[in-house]
């Protein structure tokens, strides 16, 4: 009984150990992948400010009235 508890002790250790290779390398692609995702994310609603913006002001020229 004492060999069947230590196999099963190793194997439950075996698997924490792959557990944690495999949660190292998804924090390892998620370090890499998310802060570029962020910064183009910001980009993205910066651009698209400037275009309400822009928008804004056309048509506010539309309607303004006409100097003769």
């Amino acid at each position: 009984m004492d060999q069947d508890l230590i196999r099963v002790l190793e194997k439950i250790a075996n698997t924490l150990e792959e557990n944690n290779t495999v949660l190292n390398r998804i924090a390892d692609h998620y370090d890499g992948v998310v802060p570029v995702m962020t910064r183009n994310a910001k980009r993205a609603e910066s651009q698209a400010e400037e275009l309400e913006r822009g928008f804004g002001q056309q048509i506010k020229d539309i309607f303004r009235p006409q100097e003769n």
